[in-house]
């Protein structure tokens, strides 16, 4: 896989598909670049897939692990890819926390987003569960301890599963997460590292629709980690959003859509 340094930092990426278009694609939590895989099939025809690891994942890294990853430093980090590679504009594709990185780039350089995707996007309504590690002072000093002492955490949701407070498939996604100490050192990282990628959506929108940028949202009915109730309404805020529903919960949704669009374009 290719990558690309800058300022001490790395960011792998692979290359998908051979058409005239630029995507530029991030993915999920506990995911990897390989995930967009299914995607040559779908969109390799049309578009030059450029999928990447992000920090923490696949084999990117930044130079310094306890320092959170800033909008402006990604930013210039996909500025040098852009100008190495000679693309202009290009469209953006994210997955549930991939989607704070192309929300981002939405935000950073609006004017050369052609398309944006946004697959079940974290960064749009953001659950407490998600960012409980970013919050100051001892909270975040507790979870910083779970990574090496985890049974306190695991029997806390043996309490939620047995009063039914928490739905079970973030149960599974908790504990897959979590299960062993490289897990849970990046859920540490990822958490701490991408705190700072917030974003006040109602500008977000508003560049979208000032630069005229079409928008697609896939959503899983039956979500639980992302949910549809949460993220809709910024669809219908945008003058060229389109929303598709498919039947699937978070962790298959990427291959979902893969599937949806590389049916759509063989009918």
């Amino acid at each position: 896989m290719p990558f690309l340094l800058h300022d001490r930092s790395k960011l792998h990426y692979r290359v998908i598909g051979r058409g005239s278009r630029v995507l530029l694609a991030f993915h999920g939590y506990g995911q990897s670049s390989s995930y967009y895989l299914p995607m040559e099939k779908a969109l390799g025809e049309d578009y030059t897939i450029y999928a990447f690891d992000l920090f923490y994942h696949g084999q990117s890294h930044l130079h310094k692990h306890n320092m959170p990853l800033t909008k402006e430093f990604l930013a210039a980090f996909v500025t040098h890819f852009l100008e190495k590679q000679g693309i202009e504009r290009f469209s953006l594709m994210g997955f549930s926390m991939g989607g704070k990185f192309a929300l981002t780039l939405v935000e950073q350089m609006p004017q050369r987003i052609q398309e944006l995707f946004l697959i079940a996007p974290d960064g749009i309504k953001t659950s407490f569960w998600y960012n409980i590690a970013t919050y100051p002072g001892w909270l975040q000093q507790l979870f910083k301890r779970t990574v090496l002492k985890p049974e306190p955490f695991f029997k806390m949701l043996q309490v939620l599963s047995k009063y039914n407070l928490v739905h079970k498939s973030l149960l599974r996604f908790a504990h897959y997460q979590m299960d062993s100490t490289p897990k849970r050192l990046r859920v540490y990282r990822s958490w701490i590292g991408f705190r700072d990628l917030n974003f006040d959506i109602r500008r977000i929108v508003s560049l979208l629709n000032q630069h005229k940028v079409p928008v697609l949202m896939f959503l899983g009915e039956y979500d639980e980690i992302i949910s549809p109730k949460r993220v809709a309404v910024f669809v219908d805020a945008l003058e060229q959003g389109e929303l598709v529903m498919l039947k699937t919960g978070h962790s298959h949704l990427l291959q979902e859509v893969a599937d949806m669009l590389h049916a759509k374009r063989s009918g």
